[in-house]
């Protein structure tokens, strides 16, 4: 009996494999038996991955020339690259959703996955709000161009930071697509996580604040999520066992929007 939840015969994309969850991720992968795994980043991992693709996620160009650098099948894409909002508003829309785009719907348009092919998004909670500005989002959406998307962000109220509008975008889109990609015989998920114990905390803790984040966690399970609890659902998400779930932005936040959403949570920790 084959394992659904195994990777075994199929080859993989992750983007931002060199550290944090992009890191556990191709650690999981090669448990699982994966028999190809392609990383897209700045830095060459020093994991278990077959294949490096220097790439800059910032620019269009970069990711284009890693489209043509991917050898299919794809069977799984995990664009899990992120940055935080310590860097300039447009390096994080860049990398954390335009690039995303891009890189799904060229490889799709290449015929890169087959049919059961998998994407998987890394989103976060702090995503939250998207239904507050969902109709915006929406015209977002609607602008296929790079440079135009950034246009629109630029002259826009967005209603939140830089890193959470982009997160917002992440889960939205993950919805939007879900009909393209399971009329095309895939499907496109995501993973929307509470704050991470990686690299890139102190850079949070800067821009959300230790307050915030330390209440977030004592309102979840009382931890941070570690790289490999993202990664065991990126994986599962990418894997046999989710294929029928398509659309799905996944909470893995230890119940904290469990909470907030039936109001019990304390919120006197951020007095």
């Amino acid at each position: 009996m084959t394992n659904p939840f195994g990777f075994e015969g199929k080859r993989v994309v992750v983007t931002g494999g060199f550290s944090g969850v992009g890191a556990a991720l191709v650690e999981v992968l090669a448990e699982q038996g994966a028999e190809h795994v392609t990383v897209l980043d700045l830095k060459e991992p020093t994991g278990s991955a077959q294949t490096f693709i220097r790439t800059d996620l910032s620019d269009p160009a970069s990711v284009d020339a890693a489209v043509a650098a991917i050898e299919g099948p794809v069977h799984a894409l995990f664009n899990n690259a992120g940055v935080a909002g310590t860097l300039p508003a447009p390096t994080v829309f860049a990398i954390n959703y335009l690039s995303l785009r891009r890189l799904t719907e060229a490889l799709v348009a290449k015929e890169a996955l087959p049919e059961g092919a998998a994407i998987v998004n890394t989103a976060s909670i702090a995503g939250i709000s998207w239904p507050s500005h969902l109709e915006a989002i929406k015209q977002l959406i609607a602008i296929e161009d790079w440079d135009a998307a950034q246009e629109w962000l630029a002259s826009n109220e967005l209603g939140s930071d830089a890193y959470s509008y982009s997160k917002e975008l992440v889960q939205v889109y993950t919805m939007h697509y879900a009909r393209t990609a399971s009329a095309k015989g895939l499907r496109i998920n995501s993973v929307c996580p509470s704050p991470i114990d990686t690299p890139l905390l102190p850079d949070f803790r800067k821009t959300i604040s230790d307050k915030v984040i330390d209440w977030n966690v004592s309102q979840g399970n009382g931890r941070l999520a570690t790289g490999r609890d993202v990664a065991l659902a990126l994986a599962f998400l990418g894997s046999d066992a989710s294929g029928f779930l398509n659309g799905v932005n996944i909470n893995l936040d230890g119940g904290f929007n469990a909470g907030l959403t039936v109001g019990n949570l304390d919120f006197s920790g951020l007095a």
